[in-house]
């Protein structure tokens, strides 16, 4: 355990991640607190006056590190940026590590870089910035500037002030991952509820098409959970209901997630050909099929080769697969193993994620046993997976962090030449308004002056079905001028 005493609130979920960072296997607890407790043998004061703030780190009650910075409390962003300074120099210097993003624990480190180019700043100088301001390395920095110029370019036909995308979420799933904290439900338990859910969805999509019918629509992404456990005749009841619904006039992208191979039958992709859907996801996570059967996921890698065998003959022109680098037991060679694998297949784009250890996830419930396994990630890892990006013709294009990741790394899409996936840059850089709908989806309007302001659906499946005409009115009052 690993205690921060604060005399001032206001800052605690930023200590507290900074922390995290550092010491990622530790409890961190982060309040307001005369004294530590006698057993805590890590502990920080943060100490916050009228014009200056102090940072100070102990061990055992011996001091290991201090540091004071001036404050204007006018700016609280600056004053964040310079508290977490504090504390990152602290923590490197006591620990002897430089993480790969210095003192950024947001998760849209790329957002940062995109407006100082937006204010005409250089690429050399936006570099410069991250590196100074948030001590990124210099190799993230870099990575964050390239990413930003080609989302840029992706973004460049893009509507932001009168268009629109819309997510559909369909949380149902042939089985729950052992990393898994979305709004998922095992299909086994929820057959026979999904007429209701579709019902209850069809309600909602509705009314998003009425309150943006003056409104272009630009992406349409449909995820979950995996879409693809919906069987042939709902999934065209669905895709027939959106384009009944919605002008597609301005539709720059459409995507369905289809997911787990497991999921993936050649009556299901046809129904998506037969609404000009091509472009899908077929997410592995790993080729190897061990660490398929831990992580519960019922399908094997022989399946998944079959499964993107099936939706290139059948003439899918774009397919995406997921990749998860950090799941227990695998090594550099077990990753390497996978990349090889999909450099065989030969993949549109792919995106490869550092595994992020969520609260409420089995694997953070069973944390302790499965560390015993290893939850191996690196820098000679992921400068491995972007090798083989690289040498599949894949560019990075899209980029974002989740807290709690191996590594301290994050998420990067690859995509061949125009194959970037719209939605996903659209969705991390908050460009433009996202209308949601589906259990546990959140829409976001985003305003012209920069302001975001969201509305959540429940999670619950069946408080969703239940509450439907509440989630319409949040999305009502969120959307509606």
């Amino acid at each position: 355990m690993i205690e921060v005493i604060v005399n001032r609130p206001g800052f605690e979920y930023d200590i507290h991640s900074l922390v995290k960072a550092f010491f990622p296997r530790e409890d961190v607890s982060v309040r307001m607190q005369e004294e530590f407790r006698e057993d805590t043998r890590l502990c920080m004061a943060v100490e916050f006056t009228d014009s200056l703030v102090q940072a100070e780190f102990f061990e055992e009650k011996e001091s290991k590190g201090k540091r004071t910075h001036e404050i204007d409390y006018a700016d609280r962003k600056e004053t964040k940026n310079h508290l977490k300074r504090l504390i990152y120099g602290i923590l490197s210097g006591y620990t002897g590590q430089n993480l790969p993003w210095g003192s950024l624990t947001g998760i849209r480190p790329v957002k940062i870089v995109m407006q100082l180019l937006e204010e005409g700043k250089t690429n050399a100088e936006a570099a410069a910035f991250m590196r100074d301001m948030y001590m990124a390395s210099r190799e993230k920095a870099a990575l964050s500037v390239m990413i930003a110029n080609r989302e840029r370019y992706v973004l460049r036909n893009i509507d932001y002030e009168d268009g629109y995308s819309l997510y559909i979420g369909i949380p149902f799933c042939p089985s729950t991952c052992l990393y898994c904290s979305f709004t998922s439900y095992p299909l086994s338990l929820w057959e026979k509820r999904m007429d209701e859910y579709l019902e209850a969805l069809f309600q909602e999509l509705d009314e998003a098409a009425d309150m943006f019918r003056q409104k272009k629509l630009n992406t349409v992404y449909i995820g979950g959970g995996t879409p693809t456990t919906l069987n042939p005749e709902r999934m065209n009841r669905l895709l027939c209901k959106i384009q009944t619904l919605f002008d597609t006039e301005h539709l720059q992208e459409y995507t369905v997630e289809a997911g787990r191979p497991d999921s993936i039958t050649e009556e299901k992709l046809q129904v998506l050909l037969d609404h000009g859907i091509d472009r899908i996801s077929i997410n592995p996570q790993t080729m190897k099929d061990e660490t398929l059967r831990i992580i519960g996921r019922h399908h094997t890698v022989a399946q998944t080769r079959e499964a993107f065998a099936l939706a290139k003959r059948m003439g899918f022109s774009h397919i995406n697969m997921d990749l998860i680098i950090g799941l227990p037991g695998e090594g550099y060679e077990d990753v390497e193993h996978t990349m090889q694998e999909i450099r065989a297949l030969a993949p549109d784009s792919v995106t490869i994620h550092s595994l992020a250890i969520k609260r409420a996830a089995r694997l953070n419930l069973l944390k302790e046993a499965y560390e015993e396994m290893g939850l191996e990630n690196n820098t000679q890892i992921m400068d491995m997976t972007a090798r083989y990006c690289a040498e599949m013709g894949l560019s990075p294009y899209y980029l974002y962090r989740q807290k709690n990741m191996a590594g301290n790394f994050e998420n990067v899409g690859y995509a061949k030449e125009g194959k970037a996936g719209i939605y996903n840059i659209l969705m991390m850089e908050e460009k433009q308004t996202i209308v949601a709908c589906g259990a546990g989806s959140v829409s976001k309007r985003v305003y012209s002056d920069g302001r975001i302001e969201r509305s959540e659906n429940v999670k619950d499946v069946s408080q969703y079905i239940e509450r439907i005409g509440e989630m319409i009115e949040r999305k009502r009052v969120l959307l509606e001028d």
